[in-house]
Order: C-alpha cells, then sequence, then structure tokens
C-alpha cells in the first residue's frame, strides 16, 4: 500500500501530523508492506529566496491577528507537539520560502533518503535555534549530509534553480487537481484521503480500511506455461 503526504516544512501541523500519522503505522500490523512518500506542497510560493521574517510576524500579518494571538498559537501548538514528544521553540522561529527544500527533498527520493531528510528539516525549523532560512545553502547541505547525501551532490542541486523545480511543481498541481487547498494532506492508495494532522487513532482507522478495500489479484489464465516452483524448473523435452 502507498501513502503520500503533501506537506511543507514551515507547517507546524505537518511536523506534528507526521508524528501521528508515524505513531498509527507503528501499529499498523502491515507497516512492512506501506510505502511512505513525501510530496511537495509550498504554504508561500511567492515569497521570494531570502525574504525572512519572524514567525509571529507572519502570523500577524498574514492573518490579520495580534501579537498575543500569534503567541497564544504557538503556545498552543508547543503543547499539541510536546505531548506526542516533539521538541517545539515557540519564540524565536522565522519564516522563509521553502522551494529549495522540496527540491532538495525530491533528489533525497531518488536516492532513497527522503524520511530521513524530512525529518531533519522539521527538526531543524521546530527545535533547533539555528535558522532554517537565513543561512544559505550551506545549512541545507549540512542537513543534507546529516541524512546520508553527498555534500557536493546537494550543493549541485541548490546551486541549479531548475534541479527538480518540475517535480516540485507536479505535486503542487496534483495537490490541486485531489482537491487539496491546505496540508498536511494524506492519501492512501490513490482511494482515500485524510486531510490534516489528526489524531492517530483517525490514522489508524483510516489505514485499516485502506488495507482492507485493496482489490484482490486478478489472474489471468492462458493456460499452463514454463514457470519455476519449489520443486525446480520444467525443462521441455525434444
Amino acid at each position: 500500500m502507498k501513502v503520500e503526504i503533501w506537506s511543507d516544512i514551515a507547517c507546524p501541523w505537518c511536523y506534528v501530523g507526521k508524528a501521528r500519522f508515524e505513531q498509527a503505522l507503528e501499529a499498523f500490523p502491515h507497516r512492512d508492506q506501506v510505502e511512505v512518500v513525501h510530496r511537495s506542497f509550498e504554504l508561500d510560493p511567492g515569497r521570494a529566496k531570502g525574504d525572512t521574517q519572524s514567525v509571529i510576524s507572519m502570523l500577524t500579518k498574514k492573518y490579520g491577528m495580534s501579537e498575543a494571538q500569534a503567541e497564544a498559537g504557538e503556545d498552543n501548538l508547543g503543547a499539541q507537539a510536546a505531548a506526542i514528544g516533539l521538541d517545539y521553540r515557540t519564540r524565536g522561529r522565522d519564516h522563509g520560502n521553502t522551494f529549495d527544500m522540496h527540491r532538495l527533498l525530491h533528489f533525497a527520493k531518488e536516492r532513497g533518503r527522503q524520511d530521513e531528510l524530512i525529518q531533519l528539516l522539521y527538526k531543524a525549523n521546530f527545535a533547533e535555534e539555528r535558522s532554517l532560512f537565513s543561512e544559505g545553502d550551506e545549512r541545507l547541505v549540512e542537513l543534507a549530509v546529516a541524512a546520508g547525501l553527498d555534500a557536493d551532490d546537494a550543493r549541485k542541486v541548490l546551486a541549479d534553480p531548475t534541479a527538480y523545480a518540475d517535480e516540485v511543481r507536479a505535486d503542487e498541481r496534483e495537490a490541486a487537481q485531489l482537491g487539496a487547498s491546505g496540508v498536511p494532506f494524506f492519501v492512501l492508495d490513490r482511494k482515500f484521503g485524510v486531510s490534516g494532522a489528526q489524531p492517530a487513532e483517525v490514522f489508524q482507522q483510516a489505514l485499516t480500511q485502506a488495507w482492507g478495500e485493496r482489490p484482490p489479484l486478478q489472474l489471468i489464465d492462458q493456460g499452463d506455461a514454463d514457470a519455476c516452483g519449489p520443486d525446480g524448473c520444467a525443462v521441455p523435452q525434444k
């Protein structure tokens, strides 16, 4: 079974939702047969690279809330993250463009290190004091190396703005086609969608239902044909 997760590194509910989904997946009896793929979704695609601001400032300007309301929202997120064992800095974080991170995640997917990299990006953005946005490409290279990727290869990807750009845009178009207007958005076997950072119990139900409704294998039988089995291979006699 395949689970696709549309998310953005700047999205706190994606950080929390990924952890809740993984709790459900850990308890799922067929977890070893579930492939998880991370898809790209930018919450702030119009923001220029290098244009950073504090999260509290971004929230007040984007949603028209007061600073006290923005801080209360961050405190609530921090409490929900802590409830599932995640570190979350409620003050001092910044916000910026995530396009290069998504490009790097597609590169990591090709190398089989996508989940490792996205987890490190989330941790860097939500739990660590160093900025994920204001230190330039070398900060992303550092995290790519920690995820098991080659530093020079990661630098080449980041230096070429066209590298994996089409893959990011394709993910975003597909999200729109599937009706995802926000993230996290989970799609199970292209049959079931789960929107938002749902409780682990909801993800458990979705995994169970999606697994149970997988169609049985339809065998096309064209008569006896040569094949190999436990007793060896039948060799035609001349």
